[in-house]
């Protein structure tokens, strides 16, 4: 008989492990083929670690090819399932050119996104936790913070540069918070014009305690260890709306702060979602087996999969958590089952008793909770990084990071940043009423145009038959001069009331002026309007430059 062929969709901790556990079960018994985005592996418990500076994003990754022998790893993007002809269209290669895999067994382990659209403001000026160039985009970011505030003569910029903010108190958020902390402590003697009681670290949690999953005493704990070293928890508190400047907390609280580290709002991946399958709170809902019911052959596992640990575990809400505890044992019991389906065998729920849980705090504390051990402080931590050096896939990453962790204990942390975010060419802002955009005499660095809201522009030296303040309101656009090519603001913007605007810098202006005569002629009239001619450079030489 032919092989079965086993595609898996998603390289995390579902799909790597489910991969190994295939070729456990059947050795060269069937055709396994991991379909994923990125060649490499993120064991994402370290990201926040990646994030404050003490294992580099490199070593907190292994390549797929190394970890998979015998499984054909597939770099491409998944577009979409034909469950009926049992095929999967990926795009592939430099051109994305659509290609199909067919299937006898599919695993879709393609885990969750973040989605934080239903915060105004947040989606814009929040830094995330998901991925690896995250956790690298939030050490640059925090020390670029730190830049700006030792050099900055401006009191409200300084206050809100040095704020940050992370919003959840889950594992996540907790430990992002901890490594932060530290990074910051041990960078500040650094920066002479930055002291501690400057700094300001607040965590908001809308429910009623941090990390939820653990026991009251190891809350506590963690709650106070944090606090002593100046971190604020605000609980039963959540965002409201955020700006680029300000973040307003459902207590109505208005906090100035220039650093917004969301951990929060999951949601499926939007080809899971547009994937004809049921979906509850947002995850596949799957049998006990890690079966997609009706869908034949099709299994599910994994943060972007809703597991019921008992029968009838809809009515009390027991779910297998999106854990990389939960997606390893998962992983052996969806192989399992599959090689059981193979040769006609009944197929075993999925059962696991979770062993506990474990949490770093930043600055070698730590909590943990182990068959019903509970530990805190230094030892909790030392546990914390043995358990993860063991688990970590890959001899070489495990060397690594081991060593790293050594080399931290002994030796400062880099402030090198090689390279620092750079924000998209066409962005949207959101403005506070009263928020500056910007002042006259600064550097002229965007085109911008009215989404919602209004914008006042004000002068103090005014040409000739031009009125000191103008008011713009949506559809309109100011920052014209950035055109013509002048390198500062001869006006200040402030928004007139809550703003979105849309920004484009000025190489991007330049290349739709270049690619669409119609709006090129819509600001040649508007400059004549305003006395001034469009620039004989303009274009696409100048756009190159």
């Amino acid at each position: 008989m032919p092989k079965p062929r086993i595609v898996i969709l998603g390289g995390g901790f579902g799909g790597l492990y489910t991969a190994r556990a295939l070729r456990r079960e059947f050795g060269d018994g069937a055709e396994i083929e991991l379909v994923t985005a990125e060649n490499y592996f993120v064991f994402q418990p370290l990201l926040p670690e990646v994030g404050a500076g003490s294992v580099t994003p490199i070593h907190a990754t292994s390549p797929f090819r190394f970890l998979l022998k015998h499984v054909r790893v597939r770099k491409a993007i998944v577009d979409s399932v034909d469950f009926d002809a049992k095929t999967v269209t990926v795009f592939q290669g430099v051109q994305r050119r659509p290609t199909e895999i067919s299937y006898d067994h599919l695993v879709i382990a393609l885990g969750q996104v973040v989605d934080l659209s239903r915060t105004p403001g947040l989606a814009p000026h929040a830094l995330t936790m998901k991925s690896l160039e995250d956790a690298r985009r939030l050490r640059g970011h925090v020390i670029e913070r730190l830049e700006h505030a030792d050099i900055t003569n401006l009191p409200e910029v300084k206050r809100g540069a040095l704020t940050f903010t992370v919003i959840g108190g889950g594992f996540s958020g907790i430990e992002t918070v901890g490594e932060m902390a530290e990074l910051i402590d041990r960078s500040l003697k650094y920066y002479p014009n930055v002291s501690r009681d400057e700094i300001r670290i607040i965590v908001l949690e809308f429910a009623d305690k941090i990390l939820a999953e653990m026991p009251d005493t190891l809350r506590a704990y963690a709650q106070k260890q944090l606090e002593k070293r100046g971190v604020e928890i605000r609980l039963n508190t959540g965002i409201a709306s955020a700006t680029g400047t300000q973040i307003t907390t459902t207590a109505g609280d208005l906090i100035d702060t220039r650093t917004v580290v969301a951990t929060i709002g999951n949601a499926p991946a939007p080809v899971v979602a547009r994937m004809d399958l049921p979906l509850t709170q947002g995850r596949i809902a799957v049998a006990r087996d890690l079966s997609v019911p009706d869908r034949g052959n099709v299994w599910s596992l994994g943060d972007c999969a809703l597991i019921p640990m008992k029968d009838g575990a809809e009515a009390r809400g027991d779910f297998a958590p999106p854990t990389a505890q939960f997606a390893v044992r998962e992983a052996k019991q969806l192989a399992a089952n599959i090689a059981r389906a193979a040769r006609a065998e009944a197929t075993r729920p999925f059962a696991y008793t979770s062993k506990g849980a474990m949490a770093s705090l930043g600055a070698r504390r730590g909590v943990a909770d182990v068959m019903g051990v509970r530990l805190t402080g230094f030892l909790a931590w030392l546990l914390w990084r043995a358990y993860y050096v063991a688990f970590l896939p890959g001899f070489p990453a495990k060397v690594w990071v081991l060593s790293h962790w050594v080399l931290d204990w002994v030796t400062p942390r880099s402030l090198v940043n090689l390279k620092s975010h750079t924000p998209p060419a066409a962005r949207h802002i959101h403005y506070r009423a009263g928020d500056r955009i910007y002042e006259q005499g600064n550097r002229a660095d965007g085109f911008y145009t009215v989404i919602e809201g209004a914008v006042e522009i004000t002068t103090e030296t005014p040409q000739p038959g031009q009125p000191a303040s103008r008011r713009v309101g949506p559809g309109g656009h100011f920052g014209e001069r950035m055109v013509l090519g002048a390198t500062r603001r001869v006006a200040t913007a402030r928004a007139a009331e809550d703003t979105i605007v849309m920004v484009l810098d000025r190489e991007e202006f330049m290349k739709l002026a270049d690619a669409i005569p119609p709006f090129r002629s819509y600001f040649e009239d508007h400059l004549t309007e305003k006395g001034l001619d469009w620039p004989e450079t303009a274009g696409r030489s100048n756009a190159a430059e």
